[in-house]
């Protein structure tokens, strides 16, 4: 910013809180966060990917139908499970809830959440709530049962809350 200097001030007051303008900054001090984001993106979106992976070739050899499969090319994060039967897809994202790092003991239930046809499954152990770069399970509890799986910030704990899931459906 240029001109003036009440001017100036008065724009940096508007830009942040009054009594702090220019001293913190437009970024409300928060340049660390985001470069840190910047950083670590590329690891996180690669330990997705990768934990996507393992769960499309473990459920896979299981018997079950994925999408995609473990050796397709991938555009997103998302991996879709077909369980065929309504238990066993509740089962898989309890599994996932219980091998989060965060509310592991916590059980979801399916339940009607406003929006939705049928009632909703949702398991998310995130350290940030609504994230969907962190390990989750959500799934429309309708035929064919298909839960839809993504993240995991380190491919260690995307392949441990799987794994978990896994062991929860046998």
């Amino acid at each position: 910013m240029v001109g003036k200097k009440e001017l100036v001030e008065l724009v940096s007051e508007r830009l942040t809180v009054p009594g702090q303008g220019k001293e913190v900054g437009p970024s409300l001090g928060l340049n660390k966060p985001f470069l840190q984001g910047l950083f670590f993106a590329p690891s996180v979106v690669a330990s997705s990917v990768k934990s996507a992976i393992f769960a499309s070739k473990m459920l896979e050899e299981l018997g079950y139908e994925v999408n995609p499969r473990y050796n397709s090319k991938r555009v997103d994060i998302v991996q879709a499970i077909k369980f065929g039967e309504p238990e066993k897809l509740i089962k898989f994202c309890q599994g996932i809830q219980m091998g989060s790092p965060v509310d592991s003991s916590a059980i979801p239930e399916p339940w009607d959440m406003p929006g939705y046809t049928n009632k909703v499954i949702m398991a998310a152990g995130a350290f940030t709530s609504g994230s969907s770069i962190e390990l989750s399970c959500d799934a429309p509890i309708r035929e064919p049962y298909i839960a839809y799986l993504q993240g995991g910030l380190t491919y260690e704990y995307g392949k441990l809350g799987i794994l978990k899931a896994v062991q929860n459906i046998m």
